[in-house]
């Protein structure tokens, strides 16, 4: 049996960088974001305090959790950056964004929970409420969380995005493999949701004070509360999810790229015996190829076929003649 690493400019050292390539503009833009974040709640407790309004400091207070959410993000893209050559990481650093996520996403399942109680609340106990006061702290919320999302968005949302890459390869092949696989990246994932949230409550509860003013309805604002926070959950359920399937090197059903592997191996008759294939950070995977093959050739052989797969950034290869 034969074994090979793939390749790298320097022989046999590798290099293990695999961080998404916005790894380091989506970092910026969580700062940025987090400067807003927190400057609107600094602003938000003061003024509560100063005017005497509960409706502005409990804002204030609130959209604290989700500055705590954005920093474990921000952190974790330093964190992930500053050890990524870090030998001890085998693998790299590029997970770490899936672990900020996963964080993030029960931290997210919290504030709904905490959300929903306190709407269940609120139907037994309703308080008085200052319409016009509330309404005009829910716009000015609606309005800073909308330009932090927007800073957040991710155009890398898609597991297949096909974006037009070229890439040399020195095969049999006739045509190349130019999909992302599983491209997004999931810390800016949660903290784009945690910024969604915090403008979907905004949004539920302009809707819940503007109908609440006209015809008294106090118990439509814990009711929409209620209503926010069960959207919300799914949303963390869903992030839980997947980012916890990354953490566990689940590939998801929709993912071809173990298929395109076979297709590439097989395709003279060879016998891929086993295949273990993962990702190792944003639009980067690895993988490991055993290979049966009556004329085996060298592991290089098979590592320039799968060349033609530009994500599939580290691979190993065991080739093994097929007994006689």
């Amino acid at each position: 049996m034969t074994s090979d690493p793939s390749p790298t400019s320097t022989g046999n050292r590798h290099d293990h960088v695999f961080l998404g390539k916005d790894h380091d503009r989506n970092a910026r833009r969580t700062w940025l974001v987090i400067g807003i974040t927190t400057t609107m709640m600094i602003v938000e407790i003061v003024a509560g305090n100063v005017f005497g309004s509960m409706a502005l400091t409990a804002d204030g207070w609130h959209m604290s959790t989700h500055a705590a959410a954005l920093l474990v993000a921000a952190l974790a893209y330093a964190f992930a950056r500053k050890h990524s050559r870090n030998s001890r990481f085998t693998f790299g650093t590029g997970k770490i964004g899936d672990l900020a996520a996963f964080a993030s996403a029960v931290l997210l399942a919290l504030i709904a929970l905490i959300i929903g109680w306190e709407s269940f609340l609120r139907f037994s106990s309703p308080v008085s409420i200052d319409f016009r006061e509330a309404t005009f702290v829910a716009v000015v919320g609606l309005a800073v969380n909308l330009l932090c999302a927007w800073l957040l968005r991710d155009n890398h949302s898609h597991h297949h995005s096909h974006a037009k890459h070229h890439h040399s390869h020195d095969s049999h092949h006739g045509h190349h493999h130019a999909h992302d696989h599983d491209v997004r990246d999931q810390n800016l994932r949660a903290a784009y949701l945690h910024v969604l949230a915090d403008a979907l409550t905004s949004v539920l509860a302009i809707v819940a004070l503007l109908v609440g003013s006209l015809y008294g309805w106090l118990w439509l604002d814990p009711a929409i509360g209620i209503v926010g926070a069960l959207v919300i959950a799914r949303w963390s359920w869903g992030l839980i999810k997947e980012a916890g399937g990354v953490l566990l090197d689940y590939v998801p059903a929709d993912e071809d790229l173990p298929t395109e592997i076979r297709e590439i191996i097989e395709k003279d008759g060879n016998e891929i015996t086993d295949l273990h294939v993962w990702r190792l950070g944003p639009g980067h995977h690895g993988a490991i190829v055993s290979v049966l093959a009556d004329e085996p050739r060298p592991p290089s052989y098979y590592r320039r076929e799968l060349m033609a797969i530009h994500d599939l950034s580290h691979v190993t290869v065991e080739v093994e003649p097929r007994a006689a």
